[in-house]
C-alpha cells in the first residue's frame, strides 16, 4: 500500500493532542497568499476561541513541501479542538494534561506484545500461543545439546532475539524509570500485575531473564539467539524453526559488544530493583561483574554472522564504547574505584567531542558520559565539566534544525537512515536529558517537537505508531500483524520512518524524493517500515517525560 499524501491546504499536527502549556503548533501545506488567518474552533460548542495569522509559507527541504505555521499555543482550556482556514477543516484534536498517557501505555504495552516463550493475550484479539519453547547451541557457540528458552522480546518484524539491541532497548527503558518515578504507577494489565513489581519493572523483566539466560559460566555473553534464516510470514508459535544460541564461531565464541552492553544493563538493573527485589538485584549485579571483567578481558572480539547464519548481524566492529558504558554503570552503582579508572581512561580513545550524540545501538557512548555526570559520586570534575559542556552544544544543534524545520523535527537530512524515526526519538532523549542537567523551557518544546513529528505532524499527515491517532499507519513490517488477518496491526508500535535510502525492492520502487517523502505504508518495505524494541524504547522515554508530573 502506498504512503499517505497530504496535498495543498492540509493541515497536520499531533493526533494524540497538545498539553496545555506547551507549544502547540500546525503545520499547513499551502501555496502562499495574502489571507493567513485561521481560528481555533471548539468541537464542544462550535465556536471560536482562538483567531491568529499563520507565518509565510516556508520552503521546508526535508519534504520539498511549501509549509506555513499555525501557533495556537495560547489555547490552554482543556478540550477537543479543530483548526479552520480558508479551505481547510482539519480533524479534531484535544488539549489537555492526559493526552499521552494512553500512548505511553501502548507503546509500552507493545513489549508484552513481544513477548517470546509465552502465551500473549493484548485485548481485542491481539493473541498467540506460547511460542518458541525450546532452543539450542548452535555450533558455532562452542556448545552443543538442546536449552531451555527463558523468555525475551522478539527483536523486530523478525523472531530473533539480539543481544546489543535489547541492551540499548532495555537500558533506555531502565533510565527512564531512574528519571520519571511516576513509572511506578503505569498500569500495564500484564500477567505479572498485581505482584511485587510495579508493572513497568516486571515487564522489563521478563527480557532481563533471557539477558541472564545468554551469560555463560566464565561471564561472557552469546550475540544472539535466532533461527539460522528467518522464517516465514507466521504468527509466532507457527515458527518451528530451532532457535540457536548463535556465537563468533571462534574461541570465546561470546561478543565483546554483547558482553559489555549486557555489563551495563546488569548494573542499572541491580539499582532499579534493589527497592522491589534484592535477591534479583543482587543477581544482577554479580552478573554485571562477572561480565565487564570478561570484556575487559577480551575487548576486541568482534561478531560477524557464521557461515549458513543470515538473521540480522548487529555488527559493532568498535566497541570502545560499550565498555565505558559499562564501565560508567558498574562504577555508579557501586562506587568502586576500578570502575572509574576504567572508564576515565577509556574515555582518551574515546573523544566525547564526536560521541556525545543521538545513541544508538552502535554508538552507547553518550550514555557512559551522561551516566557518569548523574551518578551520586561526584567524579573527575574537569571531565564532568567537558561532558556537560558538549552535552549543552549538541542540544543547541538540535535546537537550530527544530526551529528551521517546516515539520518540527530535528532531524538533519542525513538522519533520515533506516529507523529515521528512532532517531529522532533518540534525539529527543538527548534534548532531555541536556534539560536535566540545565533546565530550558526550549530543550523540552524541541524534544516534544519531535513526538508531534511522530504522532502526525510530518508531511504524510500519518501517526507513525499504531493504533494511536486518527490517521495511524496500517501495515507494518511486523510478522503478528500481518498472519494475524486482523484489520489493524497490533498496537503501540514505531515505524522505522522515512529511509533516503530504502534498502528493499518494494521501497526502491520510490522515485528519488526528499528524504522525508521516502516512506511507504508497505508490510513489505522493512527499510521504510520494520518496527523494532530499540525505536519503541525512546519513544517510551519521551512519553514518560511528557506525563511526568510538574513537566
Amino acid at each position: 500500500m502506498l504512503s499517505a499524501e497530504t496535498g495543498p491546504g492540509s493541515a497536520v499536527f499531533n493526533q494524540s493532542g497538545y498539553l496545555p502549556d506547551n507549544e502547540k503548533i500546525a503545520s499547513v501545506r499551502m501555496d502562499g497568499g495574502p489571507d493567513r488567518s485561521f481560528q481555533i474552533l471548539s468541537e464542544q460548542t462550535g465556536s471560536s476561541v482562538f483567531q491568529g495569522q499563520m507565518t509565510a509559507p516556508m520552503m521546508d527541504a526535508a519534504s520539498g513541501d511549501r509549509v506555513a505555521l499555525a501557533d495556537f499555543t495560547p489555547v490552554t482550556a482543556s478540550g477537543t479542538y479543530r483548526l479552520v482556514t480558508k479551505g481547510i477543516r482539519s480533524q479534531p484534536f484535544p488539549v489537555g494534561k492526559d493526552v499521552y498517557q494512553d500512548p505511553l501505555k501502548l507503546s509500552m504495552r507493545a513489549f508484552y506484545g513481544q513477548r517470546c516463550g509465552c502465551a500473549v493475550d493484548l485485548g481485542d484479539g491481539y493473541r498467540h500461543a506460547a511460542c518458541h519453547q525450546s532452543g539450542a547451541y548452535h555450533p558455532s557457540s562452542g556448545r552443543t545439546g538442546a536449552v531451555p528458552n527463558h523468555g525475551g522480546w522478539h527483536d523486530a518484524g523478525d523472531y530473533g532475539r539480539y543481544m546489543v539491541n535489547c541492551g540499548i532497548t532495555t537500558g533506555t527503558l531502565l533510565w527512564a524509570w531512574e528519571l520519571f518515578p511516576d513509572l511506578g504507577n503505569l498500569s500495564l494489565r500484564i500477567p505479572e500485575s498485581g505482584g511485587k513489581l510495579p508493572d513497568y519493572l516486571a515487564e522489563i523483566g521478563w527480557n532481563l531473564e533471557w539477558m541472564l539466560s545468554l551469560q555463560d559460566s566464565d561471564g561472557g555473553v552469546w550475540h544472539k539467539q535466532t533461527s539460522e534464516q528467518f522464517c516465514g510470514f507466521v504468527m509466532p508459535e507457527d515458527d518451528h524453526l530451532i532457535s540457536y544460541i548463535i556465537g563468533t564461531g571462534a574461541s570465546p565464541y561470546k561478543s565483546t559488544a554483547a558482553t559489555a552492553d549486557f555489563a551495563a544493563v546488569m548494573a542499572i538493573a541491580a539499582r532499579c530493583y534493589h527497592t522491589y527485589d534484592a535477591a534479583f538485584s543482587a543477581r544482577c549485579m554479580d552478573a554485571a561483574r562477572q561480565a565487564w571483567s570478561w570484556a575487559a578481558a577480551h575487548p576486541k572480539v568482534t561478531f560477524t554472522n557464521p557461515p549458513g547464519i543470515t538473521t540480522g548481524e548487529y555488527s559493532d566492529t568498535h566497541c570502545n564504547d560499550e565498555i565505558q558504558w559499562a564501565s560508567a554503570e558498574l562504577w555508579r552503582t557501586t562506587g568502586d574505584r576500578q570502575y572509574e579508572e576504567a572508564f576515565v581512561s577509556g574515555s582518551q580513545a574515546l573523544p566525547l567531542e564526536t560521541a556525545i550524540a543521538a545513541p544508538s545501538w552502535t554508538n552507547v557512548a553518550p550514555l557512559a558520559y551522561w551516566t557518569y555526570v548523574l551518578a551520586e559520586q561526584k567524579g573527575n570534575g574537569p571531565l564532568r565539566g567537558r561532558i556537560l559542556a558538549q552535552t549543552a552544544a549538541a542540544a543547541r544543534s538540535l535546537l537550530a534544525r527544530w526551529r528551521s524545520s517546516g515539520y518540527g523535527n530535528t532531524l538533519a537530512s542525513t538522519d533520515y537512515v533506516w529507523g529515521s524515526n528512532g532517531v529522532a526519538a533518540n534525539q529527543s532523549l538527548l534534548l532531555l536529558i541536556a534539560n536535566y542537567f540545565a533546565p530550558d523551557a526550549q530543550l523540552k518544546e524541541a524534544a516534544l517537537g519531535n513526538l508531534h513529528y511522530l504522532l502526525g505532524r510530518n508531511c504524510f499527515g500519518v501517526s507513525w505508531v499504531t493504533q494511536v491517532g486518527a490517521n495511524p499507519f496500517l501495515h507494518p513490517h511486523h510478522r503478528p500483524s500481518i498472519a494475524d488477518h486482523l484489520p489493524a496491526p497490533w498496537p503501540g508500535l514505531l515505524s522505522g520512518g522515512p529511509n533516503a535510502k530504502p534498502a528493499d525492492k518494494v521501497a526502491q520502487t520510490l522515485h528519488k524524493l526528499p528524504p522525508m517523502r521516502m516512506w511507504l505504508d508497505d508490510q513489505m518495505a522493512p527499510s521504510l517500515n520494520e518496527v523494532a524494541i530499540n525505536w519503541n524504547a525512546p519513544l517510551v522515554f519521551v512519553l514518560a517525560a511528557a506525563n511526568a508530573p510538574g513537566h
